[in-house]
């Protein structure tokens, strides 16, 4: 039987790929409807319609390759409904230094399906 944490990861995992394939709409089920989002810019991102539009927007420059999110820990609430996921992030982009740092996000089980329903990314290179 899959752990949550490993289907967490398997997630995180699948986002990383749809993000490089640049294709937005794709990453909808992995969004809660009322996901919150800090970027590592400090801007707040409202709802998933307004994350998944970021995203087209990025995805539309020809010079963005891709973020990538790395896990370092998954930790569990009591009634393994709820998880924390930290790790590190890195975002490429053709003639530019990569930007990275941290992240932190919260996942909810949802109908049997872990959905992400916050992301705090702080820019730290």
């Amino acid at each position: 039987m899959t752990t949550p944490q490993d289907a967490i990861a398997a997630r995180r995992k699948l986002t990383n790929r749809l993000i490089a394939g640049k294709d937005a709409r794709r990453l909808a089920p992995f969004f809660s409807p009322d996901i919150k989002v800090i970027a590592g810019d400090g801007s707040l991102i409202l709802g998933a319609r307004d994350v998944l539009a970021a995203f087209a927007g990025q995805f539309a420059d020809p010079d963005f390759v891709a973020y990538v999110r790395t896990p370092q820990r998954i930790e569990l609430d009591a009634d393994g409904a709820r998880a924390a996921e930290h790790g590190t992030w890195v975002g490429t982009a053709r003639g530019a230094a990569d930007q990275s740092g941290s992240y932190l996000a919260t996942w909810r089980k949802v109908t049997g399906q872990w959905v992400i329903e916050n992301e705090l990314f702080v820019t730290l290179r």
